[in-house]
């Protein structure tokens, strides 16, 4: 299985009219944040493939669809501060919203290695990044660990159901000590550590970290988990792990 994952910034390989013969090979679309409505409704409308998002600490003016968010607040728009109720799933990206919520998907199958049987590729995700000006969708470590508890009863599910936790995490800011500065914006969760200590989860895509230098590096693995960069875009293909 192929997903293209994407943060950060417009990347004009994919904003593009060659991107559907580009990207043909992709059986899906991860977000990992900071990407304008505008540009996800242009990759799901151009790839036709199943896409899912979350928020980071910019391009927040849809971020009240989804949560509720004091008037005014910081980064929320002024169009939308009194619309409070969330979508479903399904929002005005014509993309899935994943943020802190666990999904199973049947349109994208995995091979799982143990029984050799097909199932729901396994998702979950969180927005927003480490809390360092009280800004909309930034949050302390105690604040996202709580979040994280909130999608546990799920994962054991998952483990129960399918005999695994999670097959991808999905999140703006990195865990603490990989691929993170040192600044107080870009410091990773040191409670994503503990979850992917924990669940296992097979991949671990972030955004929030700008590579300047494409040389830097965008993969690390840890424990049982491959933790990657999506800044602007990569291509992540299962099978190579698999191999």
């Amino acid at each position: 299985m192929k997903l293209l994952c994407i943060s950060d910034q417009i990347d004009t390989l994919v904003y593009s009219n060659l991107a559907k013969e580009r990207f043909s090979d992709c059986d899906g679309v991860l977000c990992a944040g900071d990407l304008p409505s505008e540009y996800i409704d242009f990759v799901v409308s151009t790839l036709n493939k199943p896409t899912y998002f979350i928020f980071g600490n910019h391009n927040l003016t849809e971020y009240g669809y989804y949560h509720k968010t004091k008037p005014y607040h910081k980064g929320a728009h002024p169009q939308i501060v009194e619309t409070h109720s969330e979508y479903d799933m399904k929002g005005s990206f014509g993309a899935t919203y994943i943020g802190f919520k666990c999904i199973r998907d049947k349109h994208l199958l995995v091979t799982d290695s143990k029984t050799n049987k097909k199932r729901p590729i396994l998702i979950a995700g969180v927005s927003g990044c480490k809390r360092y000006n009280k800004g909309l969708n930034q949050y302390t470590e105690f604040q996202m660990y709580l979040n994280i508890l909130k999608i546990i009863p799920k994962l054991f599910y998952n483990k129960i159901r399918y005999g695994k936790f999670l097959d991808i995490f999905l999140s703006h800011a990195s865990p603490r000590h990989i691929h993170d500065k040192e600044d107080p914006c870009h410091q990773g969760f040191e409670c994503f550590n503990w979850f992917i200590k924990h669940f296992k989860p097979t991949y671990f895509i972030h955004g929030h970290i700008h590579l300047y230098d494409m040389n830097t590096k965008r993969v690390t693995k840890t424990h049982e988990t491959t933790v990657i960069n999506a800044f602007s875009h990569y291509i992540l293909n299962t099978e190579e792990r698999e191999k």
